[in-house]
């Protein structure tokens, strides 16, 4: 049987991680559709194109060349054949990503790519609108979210991990400012699907919040 498993969410609420986790237990694809716009916002920012003018933005989409690979399940973006990975995680890149997001040639130009991977294989996706728009008709949505200091404290944490100098009063400044432009851009915001089951993980560790998401899975593919 093939499923697809929607996870969305604002910035920091720990859906990479989980969805990783989520993917490998269940033995399918983990897609990273935030990868995808970090990407495009890295490719943007190495051109030196200011990824908030779209006049400059959509010519250039059809310049980047990027390779997407799986191993063990997990997603590894490529841009001009170099593993970017990590690099589209640092803290500019995630900035940029948020603002390229809202252009909807950018979100046009992905689309066919996310659905396109869910026709063939079970997947767990996580982004802003899965649920609601990439696959609005698949088994499982749920929409995942932590109160913003928390979130932040994670993101922080993470950066000090992967040696980065921040500050946690920038990230959760970060925090709040993405999610202002996700929940209020034009072009499909950030939010809760209809039928998306609420996770709050604010005070849940991370083999809880997996073992929830494993649960949800579980009750939906039954029904």
């Amino acid at each position: 049987m093939i499923y697809s498993i929607a996870l969305d969410g604002p910035g920091g609420a720990g859906k990479s991680t989980v969805a990783r986790m989520v993917a490998a237990r269940k033995g399918i694809i983990y897609v990273d559709t935030g990868a995808m716009y970090r990407r495009i916002a890295l490719h943007m920012l190495r051109k030196g194109i200011d990824v908030s003018d779209i006049g400059r933005v959509a010519p250039e989409l059809a310049n980047v060349n990027v390779e997407i690979r799986f191993a063990d399940g997990v997603q590894r973006i490529y841009l001009d054949g170099e593993d970017v990975s990590e690099a589209i995680r640092e803290n500019p890149v995630s900035m940029a990503a948020s603002t390229v997001s809202r252009h909807p040639e950018v979100r046009s130009f992905l689309l066919e790519t996310q659905r396109g991977l869910a026709r063939v294989q079970s997947v767990i996706m996580d982004g802003r609108d899965i649920g609601t728009v990439v696959l609005p008709d698949r088994e499982v949505k749920i929409f995942m979210t932590a109160d913003p200091r928390e979130r932040a404290a994670r993101r922080y944490s993470e950066l000090l991990r992967k040696g980065q100098e921040v500050d946690f009063d920038s990230v959760l400044e970060d925090i709040n400012r993405r999610d202002w432009q996700d929940t209020h851009r034009q072009v499909r915001p950030l939010k809760q699907a209809d039928d998306a089951v609420l996770l709050d993980t604010t005070d849940l560790d991370l083999e809880q919040v997996v073992e929830a998401v494993i649960g949800i899975v579980d009750d939906r593919i039954r029904e």
